[in-house]
C-alpha cells in the first residue's frame, strides 16, 4: 500500500514539474516572438525613413537645380544620380528578398 501511495504522489511531482515546465517555456517562446515581432517592425520603419529621406534629397536636389542663380556644380548632379542608383539598388534587394521568401 505504501510503494502505491509513493508512486502516485512521485507521478504528481513530476507531473507538476513537468507542467510548470511547459508554462515557463510557452512563456519564453511568446517573448521571443514578440520581441522579433518588434524588430520587423523596426527594420520596416527604419527602410521607410531611408526612403523618405532618399525621396527629399532627390526633390531638394531638382528643385536647386531649377533655380537659376543656384549654380550647381557637378557634384549636385552626381549627388543625385548616386541617390538614384542607391534607390534603386535597395528596391532590386528587396525584391529579391521578397522572392526568396515566398520561394
Amino acid at each position: 500500500m505504501d510503494a502505491v501511495v509513493l508512486g502516485v504522489i512521485q507521478t504528481v511531482v513530476t507531473s507538476m514539474g513537468i507542467w510548470y515546465l511547459q508554462g515557463k517555456l510557452a512563456r519564453r517562446d511568446d517573448a521571443a516572438e514578440k520581441r522579433e515581432k518588434e524588430r520587423e517592425d523596426m527594420e520596416y520603419n527604419l527602410l521607410t525613413a531611408v526612403n523618405a529621406s532618399i525621396a527629399l534629397g532627390e526633390a531638394t536636389a531638382k528643385a536647386v537645380q531649377q533655380i537659376p542663380d543656384a549654380h550647381c556644380n557637378g557634384d549636385m548632379t552626381a549627388a543625385l544620380s548616386y541617390t538614384t542608383a542607391v534607390k534603386h539598388d535597395l528596391k532590386n534587394f528587396l525584391n529579391r528578398k521578397a522572392v526568396e521568401k515566398i520561394v
